[in-house]
């Protein structure tokens, strides 16, 4: 539900108002700016008639918002979050960012490599798993706590923002501890005790789209976050389940179009998980650029032949540089700062 004061109104009508709805146990969402003073209301608004609003003084309107997520919704928010990491990354405005790295941290070797390349050609985060949840048992699963020191250490020692993935609640205190960006992977978007346990961590959360989820669901699970206190939310489109078997997955590129006109929130893309072919990630990020996504998660690797985890997907380094060079050319007719 959206209320609009009336111009002029005073700011004892306005606290009047705000003082009765926090007595029904909402939220109230200020979404105000110069011009007018707006706000919304969170929580389970059926125990109020919207038209009983109109009792107290200085209300103009009050609108009830049809979506089920709130505290997402550009209903609530006009402008555009944007959200900051360190002193020189926005993810949501005209900053195009890169995260790159390994499917996998293998070994401080590998990722210093790796780290190394992906900075000097124009990465800002370095992504790598240290935690791995995979399909199979029996497939390799990580290292775990070392790899999150060794992402620190690299990371620290090269000039990059560390982003991984965090398979359980139980972690949040390492990784709080560790990592910049936290992500969610596909298979946990609808983990919604972890949902909640993450709407109390401090640092940004990259939520990845469930592999079979439909927008609205997974801007929900981006609401699970919100509705905990933690407002630093990246969407990440990463390719949904469809009948199609020539590609890992489908890549949705229509939900950037979608999320934007939905939500105010960020949404990057992740075209390695999407395609699940190294050769198709140069067209698909520039596709990804030009839709207007805020930004790329892409799989890197040195030796991709024999990575633990993704090599079929992983572009190798020359093929990463390359492909931020073409993709900086497009940036800048666009209006975007790739690097």
């Amino acid at each position: 539900m959206i209320v609009q004061m009336k111009k002029g109104s005073t700011k004892r009508e306005y606290e009047k108002l705000i003082e009765f709805l926090k007595s029904k146990k909402l939220d109230i969402m200020d979404a105000s700016s110069d011009e007018v003073r707006v706000f919304g209301i969170i929580g389970d608004t059926t125990s109020i008639d919207p038209s009983d609003l109109y009792a107290f003084e200085g209300v103009k309107e009050v609108t009830r918002v049809s979506t089920p997520f709130k505290k997402a919704s550009r209903s609530f928010k006009k402008s555009d979050t944007i959200i900051k990491i360190g002193n020189d990354i926005e993810i949501g405005g005209d900053q195009f960012v890169m995260m790159a790295g390994p499917c996998s941290v293998e070994s401080e070797e590998q990722l210093r490599i790796i780290a190394k390349a992906v900075k000097k050609a124009g990465a800002t985060l370095l992504r790598g798993g240290a935690y791995k949840p995979r399909t199979s048992p029996y497939a390799f699963q990580g290292l775990e706590l070392e790899g999150l020191k060794l992402l620190r250490k690299i990371g620290d020692e090269v000039g990059l923002k560390i982003v991984t993935e965090i398979p359980s609640a139980d972690l949040l205190p390492l990784f709080e501890e560790y990592v910049d960006v936290i992500q969610v992977g596909a298979r946990n978007m609808q983990n919604f005790h972890l949902m909640k346990a993450l709407g109390k961590s401090t640092k940004p959360i990259l939520l990845k789209r469930g592999l079979s989820a439909t927008i609205e669901e997974w801007l929900m699970s981006a609401e699970y976050i919100m509705a905990g206190g933690n407002e630093q939310v990246i969407l990440c489109e990463r390719g949904i389940r469809t009948y199609e078997k020539y590609t890992r997955n489908t890549l949705d590129i229509s939900a950037v179009l979608a999320v934007k006109e939905l939500s105010h929130l960020p949404v990057i893309i992740d075209p390695s998980h999407a395609a699940g072919r190294w050769n198709m990630i140069e067209k698909l990020s520039l596709a990804s650029l030009a839709v207007g996504s805020h930004g790329l998660i892409v799989e890197v690797h040195h030796d991709p032949e024999h990575a633990l985890s993704d090599g079929a997907q992983s572009l190798k380094l020359p093929k990463f540089a390359a492909m931020m060079d073409e993709l900086e050319k497009v940036a800048v007719v666009l209006g975007k700062k790739l690097r």
